[in-house]
């Protein structure tokens, strides 16, 4: 596991190299910004059309199998856009081909690494295992882009691409030495039933998610809280460049305790031990609601004091949404599942910016953080009265002389 986490941290830190420089390199070829945002948009668009595929394959084929060849995949299309960075030959055609292949080798990738990494640890360390992939991640982001403008500056925009091909060539060399850990997630004990290669199908993955009402409940509050609450990036921009009269620097700085309030969250989130969707609503609730109080901030003192445990709820919430998705489905299927979270989260993603926009030019940067706050809030709370509601009603019944208990009458019945 410590192999797996050094290797991803130095993945994450050349993605994100990568990803920063590939931004600045679309607008020194073209000088647009809305080109660098079709950019983005080719990448991501493959986990909404190939992610469910991907997820079927990961169930079909052996994991680290699967992990080393998409590694070294997307290894080669680094060192491809570094060749032809170098030569002078990339243009924005190319561009965008090479960022649409990466977007489908992630489909893979993407679910392939996370179960890869749940193997290494007994299943009541995955929550532990996944908070310590959040801290990997953020500390690789951060790394990564500060890494991004030194490499370019000293050695060209060719190093970064390079630089992140090495760091997937890193982890594809790592895989072979990694044991799955005892009692492990793909080692749970018990029948398990599994189907012949030709059973294991799309399909299966998207009836299993849609007839599983907890993931349903946590895609809700999942989707309600990205699209209204975790776009940060858009809303505190506006508020602190808008009504708190702040600049830049004054809005760096609030995505920089953002960041580390992530860190502490993916800390909190590692002690885990057995997450719930109950346990996300309740953290997206309170998260809601800091999120109001943060946009009725008479100053940016008192933003800044909000933000910390707003990002802290969030990261926790985070980890524990993804430990109940990775673990709640049976081995066989995660995969698939995990695929349908990957479409479903892109749609959110494409999705949720222009609606939060549409809101702030009807309600302000302060009504759309007090609206989306109190959306989220109100509605896990409904959830959680449905539930209570709804819930199954115990019974007590009368025992007549001669009659066995039910524990009694099942170890009889088998």
């Amino acid at each position: 596991m410590r192999w797996w986490s050094a290797a991803n941290f130095v993945s994450n830190a050349g993605t994100w190299m990568q990803l920063t420089v590939q931004n600045l390199l679309v607008l020194h070829i073209t000088g647009s910004a809305a080109a660098t945002g079709l950019s983005m948009s080719v990448q991501a668009a493959p986990a909404l059309f190939v992610s469910l595929l991907g997820g079927a394959a990961v169930d079909r084929w052996p994991r680290k199998l699967t992990v080393a060849v998409s590694q070294a995949l997307l290894g080669a299309v680094a060192f491809t856009t570094a060749l032809l960075v170098a030569l002078d030959r990339i243009d924005m055609t190319a561009l965008l081909v090479l960022a649409a292949v990466t977007g489908v080798i992630a489909t893979v990738d993407g679910p392939a690494c996370a179960l890869l990494g749940n193997d290494l640890v007994p299943v009541a360390d995955v929550p532990s295992a996944i908070g310590v992939g959040a801290l990997v991640h953020s500390s690789g982001r951060l790394a990564g882009t500060a890494l991004a403008g030194v490499t370019v500056g000293f050695l060209g925009t060719g190093a970064a691409y390079a630089a992140n091909g090495l760091s997937f060539l890193f982890v594809a060399a790592v895989v072979p030495f990694l044991r799955p850990a005892p009692g492990a997630a793909s080692q749970e004990p018990g029948p398990r039933v599994v189907p012949v290669r030709g059973e294991m199908t799309v399909r299966e993955g998207l009836s299993f998610f849609a007839r599983r009402p907890r993931l349903v409940a946590l895609a809700g509050i999942t989707g309600l809280s990205s699209v209204f609450g975790r776009n940060y990036g858009l809303t505190l921009a506006v508020l602190v460049t808008g009504p708190l009269a702040g600049g830049a620097g004054a809005f760096g700085t609030v995505s920089t305790v953002l960041a580390v309030g992530g860190i502490l969250g993916a800390v909190l989130g590692a002690r885990l031990r057995r997450p719930s969707v109950r346990t996300v609503g309740l953290l997206a609730a309170a998260g809601a609601l800091l999120q109001v109080v943060a946009g009725l901030s008479p100053s940016l003192a008192v933003l800044l004091v909000l933000v910390l445990p707003m990002a802290v709820v969030e990261s926790v919430s985070d980890t524990a949404g993804t430990a109940v998705l990775q673990t709640d489905p049976p081995p066989h299927l995660r995969g698939r599942v995990l695929g349908v979270w990957s479409s479903i989260g892109t749609v959110w993603g494409l999705g949720g910016p222009p609606l939060l926009g549409l809101l702030m030019e009807w309600a302000g940067a302060r009504g759309a953080l007090v609206a989306g706050g109190l959306l989220i809030a109100g509605s896990v709370g409904a959830g959680l009265l449905l539930r209570r509601r709804g819930g199954p009603v115990p019974l007590t019944l009368r025992t007549k002389d001669g009659d066995v208990s039910g524990r009694e009458a099942l170890q009889t019945a088998a």
